[in-house]
């Protein structure tokens, strides 16, 4: 019996149009979910269409919560509009108990900004929480980038804190950009570069990642900040240089009322551990002045 001449034999690759089927079927099956609890999916509450220039911007907990705060201070000032619900196994085990004594399961939310004036369309992703391992972070921020470019997005702009150990008087903001190019555009705007180094952990730094095999654009946001403290103000000064960026004008007031109240109680609270002395941090006693999990 005759054997196949090797250089008879072709070698079948996967295509990329075959590729982009599975990849889209899987992303059909996230946003058409039944809540069943024990895998990622997008609830969609309101489909979207001619997006103009959509930017993603995330805002989950992190360092000094800056991107969380400057995140839901943008969707409070905007009015911005809830389009989607993410629930997901990757977040941590447990529920939130709410004040009529129900429950409700961890979360991450998607917000919609239409630019009256035509020029960015903002995406906002905000939560509870972020996925809790290394493959959660990928798997879920995978999910979320091709929910974006469904829309036609391009650009992602993450936001997060970069901690010095100390209290700032005028925070910075630190970029870090997927493209080089693109850092002559972001000084315009007063971001600093090449002053951090390290990584970037989480969601802020998986987005750009991932981003970037994916042939989009975007920057981190870094906001310098204590660490270990909320930081109204770093938040404040972040959303002013994201304000510029985006050309969208967002009041940043609350957030100064806040930054003041906060320095009081941080002075006031270093004081006590200068002089060997500990006491209690007072929290905001409105949920909606801090409404996470870290």
């Amino acid at each position: 019996m005759a054997k196949k001449s090797a250089t008879n034999e072709k070698k079948i690759l996967p295509s990329k149009s075959i590729e982009f089927r599975t990849v889209h079927k899987a992303l059909q099956r996230a946003l058409m979910p039944a809540k069943d609890g024990i895998k990622t999916n997008i609830e969609v509450h309101e489909k979207v269409s001619n997006l103009v220039n959509p930017v993603l911007i995330e805002g989950l907990p992190g360092i000094g919560f800056v991107g969380k705060l400057a995140a839901e201070h943008m969707i409070d000032q905007l009015k911005a509009k809830k389009i989607a619900t993410i629930y997901s196994h990757h977040f941590p085990h447990q529920v939130i108990i709410n004040k009529d004594g129900t429950i409700r399961m961890l979360t991450n939310e998607i917000y919609l900004y239409k630019d009256p004036k035509k020029k960015n369309d903002l995406i906002i992703l905000v939560g509870d929480v972020q996925p809790i391992s290394s493959r959660a972070q990928f798997d879920v921020m995978n999910l979320i980038l091709e929910y974006f470019m469904s829309m036609g997005g391009k650009t992602i702009i993450t936001l997060g804190g970069y901690g010095i150990g100390k209290l700032v008087e005028k925070p910075r903001v630190f970029g870090a950009v997927i493209n080089k190019k693109e850092v002559s555009f972001y000084k315009k705007f007063g971001v600093s570069f090449g002053e951090v180094e390290g990584s970037i952990i989480g969601a802020a730094g998986i987005l750009l990642g991932l981003g970037k095999l994916k042939g989009l654009d975007g920057i981190c946001l870094m906001g310098e900040t204590h660490g270990n403290y909320i930081d109204h103000k770093s938040a404040q000064r972040v959303v002013e240089i994201l304000s510029n960026i985006v050309g969208i004008s967002i009041n940043v007031s609350k957030l100064t009322e806040k930054a003041k109240e906060s320095e009081i109680l941080i002075k006031k609270l270093e004081e006590e551990i200068g002089k060997g002395q500990t006491m209690p941090m007072e929290m905001p006693k409105k949920p909606e002045d801090i409404s996470y999990i870290r």
